[in-house]
């Protein structure tokens, strides 16, 4: 059942993110990275129907996190790159070709390889020191703001990947203090959350996250950003389960080797998926329509 729901996770948020990336790429240039960019997308179905197939993808990603270990679940539910493509391939008429294939094998199997070798426990947050837990969600939402200052420097078709994963940086800490929210809430009660932060910072961590994920769908075709987010999240939030909620990785030599060969994976899978020819069609809509 772990597998089935992760599979079924990583299917509807595929399908959400090729419907959420049909309808951002309709939307005026200038509201790329301005929130006004989710109100003007709430007003189209198709949108709309990609948040719903992301929101049962997330139900279902957390029912299988409940029934087994993230080291089992979380290289399923980066196979959404497949279902994603696939789909938008057939939609657009647009073939990825076997290059980008190639780019997507590669991403795909490199977190998995990564995850799976290091095979990240739950720890405790007991020992960890409040510096420790702020400088790691510092470091986090620092590199973010890096990443989108230098985006908004660059040509509008360049932005994509950067914003992509200055995203996947904010949903991988978000997926963290998640799991702090929902420890206060099983041991202490609803009342013992609503008085902490964490809530709260989750609530615009999701926002931001989204407006900078609809600025990257708007900005180009998906293979320019899914890529760099599908890969951001899971080692974004693992990086901050180790860096303050105690968790542990596997350090023998066999399991960094693999771990090496897995993040290698991913940069050359990102840097393939880079260099792939643009898929045609791609025409910015202007101001106002």
């Amino acid at each position: 059942m772990i597998y089935v729901f992760g599979l079924a996770a990583a299917c509807a948020l595929g399908i959400g993110f090729v419907l959420q990336q049909h309808a951002a790429e309709r939307a005026p240039v200038g509201d790329v990275l301005h929130f006004r960019l989710l109100w003007d997308l709430a007003h189209s179905r198709m949108w709309l129907g990609g948040i719903a197939c992301m929101v049962v993808g997330q139900l279902l990603s957390a029912v299988a996190l409940g029934k087994g270990e993230l080291s089992q679940v979380e290289p399923l539910l980066v196979t959404n790159l497949l279902f994603a493509f696939a789909l938008a391939s057939r939609l657009s008429g647009q073939r990825l070709g076997s290059s980008g294939w190639v780019g997507v094998l590669l991403l795909g199997g490199g977190v998995a390889a990564f995850t799976l070798a290091g095979r990240p426990s739950a720890g405790t947050a007991e020992d960890i020191g409040a510096l420790r837990r702020w400088l790691v969600i510092g470091v986090v939402i620092g590199l973010a703001l890096v990443l989108i200052a230098t985006a908004r420097h660059l040509p509008l078709f360049e932005e994509p990947p950067l914003l992509a994963t200055a995203a996947g940086l904010l949903y991988g800490l978000q997926d963290a203090l998640t799991r702090v929210s929902i420890d206060v809430f099983g041991s202490q009660g609803l009342l013992a959350l609503l008085v902490r932060w964490e809530p709260y910072t989750l609530i615009a961590l999701a926002v931001t996250g989204l407006m900078l994920v609809q600025s990257a769908f708007e900005a180009g075709p998906l293979r320019m950003s899914l890529p760099a987010l599908t890969a951001a999240e899971p080692l974004a939030g693992i990086a901050c389960g180790i860096g303050f909620l105690g968790d542990q990785l596997r350090t023998d030599v066999a399991a960094l080797a693999w771990e090496a060969a897995g993040l290698s994976g991913i940069v050359v899978g990102v840097f393939v998926l880079a260099l792939h020819p643009a898929m045609p069609g791609q025409v910015p809509a202007k101001e106002g329509d």
